[in-house]
């Protein structure tokens, strides 16, 4: 299976780039015998004009290029029949219905869901929680009920903790710690509860999907907002084997603490190199956002910018954390379109879902048949509690449930929905007019949304756009990998021929295998150069000029290019003791160059991605080579005119 979320990715990216009109044109061209609107093309440029950075793709004639390859490829797709592929459509019906959701929607209640999510998101929530597990289709609840409302007594009685050392079981009865939470980390019916408990307090029980809860608020506090922060990270396994993350962030923080700055401390130093380079500089977070609970609170812990934390360890390695700047929750206003996205995702799409049902109820003519509930209760018998019921023989199966405007929803439909929901009623005994008035309204659900569904490319343009650069986004990607990546990193031989014929583009730079030993103060290099052309050791030159708890000297070792920023600007490249090179990410540095590296040609095995990267793209421009020969092309030269005449091309 693809990966999901490069195939999102990837889908995303051509949904930029490609997407068609329904508006009735001129034929501007034919693929394959397929015309292609001159509304759909002007359409596509338009739409993409900004993003474009090469010129040459702004000429009509080059961008008419890339979209006729496109299209080449669409055609050939659907030659192999990839749109007939299972996968592809299983694929391709979970993008639609997640496209889906942001049609069919409610408006009124989405903003007052909005709004208190909001207010939610600027509450931090400490929680613990009592569950007594319950199938979701449970009927008879009182047990579970009284059950958690028992435990919820204790825990008022006996304490919380005393309730849960006894009876916790990780099976049935759950009394966990949930630390703190703010909107959307919890399914909204429990999100409510905690919101609506006061801190000190234990809820009435409620229920969610789960089961039956009380929950217990410990505690309640303004959000701690966005924090900016920069680090400095040693990793728990580092490549320099001279290294000992524990001791090297402590020597680092001696540093510190010695008025060394922060930011020339990371770029030379911190190991997390997606933010080294910028003096440890990280992305702005907010309190629950960070995967490392620790890292978070040190970062908020800090009180005022420019304060630093002592080091501290987590998954991820020693950090050293300092605060830059920390703002507080952004008005509604600025954070609404996400907020609006993180709605329709959550449990609370249940409840926008019910709005929109009551709504599309008034927009489409329904006609409901008065017998068909009755009818449906009377066929079924004690085997549907043990899923051996079947769909009698005799059923009149062109009977309409109800009808949606011209469209009937049929017995049959109906009785294959109830056949499928007998594991829901496995060994249950509700009523059966319970059950078909309960299935009757998921039914009606369902139909109504797929009759919006089924019909919302004619009703939505925007929506129908949309799906066709998902539809042809999902199957192009399925042929690029068939046609070409796969064939790439799969074809050894070709990519063996290709790299001796090309081996002169995959080359080293010069490196140098070097030690460097660093400072703040200059006079300890000079003594430190002395004892390193006596021949003294790293660890025997740390101990004679590390006194007590100055740290005066750190060393690194390691290959480096020679153009690495780790290297002062003015590195001289040979072998030796260099001199002291002065003020590089303010420091003073002494190199000794172990061994000078010169420029080679990369094995292909070290070359490797680089190679599969060209490869495909000789592969991609031979093989549109050949759809060219396969599908014959039409430009109506006429209509091409009048489109440059419309952009001024």
């Amino acid at each position: 299976m693809k990966s999901l979320k490069f195939k999102c990715l990837f889908v995303v990216l051509l949904a930029l780039n490609v997407s068609f009109s329904q508006d009735k044109d001129e034929v501007l061209l034919k693929v394959g015998g397929e015309p292609i609107m001159a509304s759909e093309f002007l359409r596509v440029y338009n739409k993409n004009l900004d993003l474009v950075k090469d010129e040459s793709q702004k000429d009509i004639d080059g961008y008419l290029t890339l979209f006729t390859e496109y299209q080449l490829k669409l055609q050939e797709a659907k030659r192999l029949k990839l749109n007939e592929d299972k996968n592809y459509q299983r694929e391709f019906t979970r993008y639609k219905k997640q496209l889906i959701k942001n049609y069919i929607s409610e408006n009124k209640v989405t903003d007052e869901l909005v709004e208190e999510a909001y207010k939610r998101s600027n509450i931090d929530i400490n929680a613990s929680h009592i569950l007594v597990r319950l199938d979701p289709s449970e009927k008879d609840t009182i047990a579970a009920y009284n059950q958690v409302l028992e435990l919820r007594n204790r825990a008022l009685k006996e304490g919380y903790d005393t309730v849960k050392a006894k009876m916790h079981n990780g099976e049935t009865i759950f009394l966990e710690d949930l630390g703190y939470f703010s909107a959307f980390k919890m399914v909204y019916d429990f999100e409510t509860a905690a919101f609506n408990t006061s801190a000190g307090e234990i809820s009435m029980p409620f229920r969610t999907q789960f089961g039956y809860h009380v929950v217990k608020v410990n505690d309640r506090r303004a959000s701690r907002g966005t924090v900016t922060a920069a680090h400095i990270m040693i990793n728990l396994s580092p490549k320099d084997t001279l290294v000992n993350p524990e001791e090297r962030i402590n020597t680092i923080y001696k540093k510190l603490e010695q008025g060394e700055n922060f930011e020339a401390l990371a770029k030379q130093f911190s190991e997390d190199k997606s933010s080294a380079n910028n003096g440890g500089k990280l992305t702005p977070f907010k309190s629950g956002q960070l995967s490392s609970i620790k890292f978070e609170d040190e970062a908020f812990g800090l009180k005022n910018n420019g304060d630093f934390s002592k080091p501290f360890k987590t998954d991820y390695g020693w950090h050293i954390v300092k605060r830059i700047d920390l703002e507080p929750i952004a008005p509604l206003e600025d954070v609404k379109e996400n907020f609006v996205a993180r709605v329709k995702r959550d449990s609370r799409s249940k409840l926008i879902n019910e709005a929109m049902v009551a709504k599309l109820k008034k927009k489409y003519k329904i006609n409901y048949n008065s017998e068909a509930k009755a009818y449906f209760v009377k066929i079924l018998n004690e085997k549907f509690y043990s899923r051996a019921w079947e769909i009698p023989e005799d059923l009149n199966k062109t009977e309409a449930v109800f009808t949606i405007n011209d469209r009937a929803f049929s017995y049959e439909a109906f009785a294959k929905h109830l056949f499928n929901s007998q594991r829901l009623y496995s060994n249950k005994k509700m009523p059966f007019a319970t059950i078909v008035d309960k299935e009757f309204n998921s039914f009606f659900e369902t139909s109504i949304f797929k009759y919006r569904e089924e019909n919302l490319e004619v009703e939505n343009k925007d929506y129908a756009n949309i799906l066709k650069e998902y539809r042809d986004g999902l199957l192009l990607f399925d042929l690029m990998e068939k046609e070409i990546w796969n064939k790439a990193s799969k074809d050894t031989l070709g990519l063996e021929v290709y790299y001796i014929d090309n081996k002169a583009n995959y080359k080293w730079t010069d490196r140098v295998d070097v030690v460097i030993a660093t400072s703040s103060d200059k006079s300890n290099l000079k003594k430190l150069r002395k004892l390193m052309k006596k021949g003294k050791s790293e660890d025997e030159i740390k101990e004679a000029l590390n006194k007590g708890d100055e740290e005066n000297v750190i060393f690194t070792k390691g290959i480096y290019s020679v153009n690495d920023p780790v290297l002062p600007s003015n590195f001289e490249v040979k072998k030796g003791l260099s001199d002291v090179y002065n003020n590089h990410n303010e420091a003073f540095h002494i190199i000794r160059v172990k061994e000078v590296l010169p420029a080679r040609v990369k094995t292909l095995e070290e070359a490797k991605g680089l190679v599969i990267n060209d490869y495909q793209a000789v592969l991609e421009t031979n093989w549109v080579k050949d759809l060219y020969s396969r599908f014959k092309v039409e430009v109506n030269d006429d209509v091409l005119k009048t489109v440059k005449s419309k952009i001024g091309n």
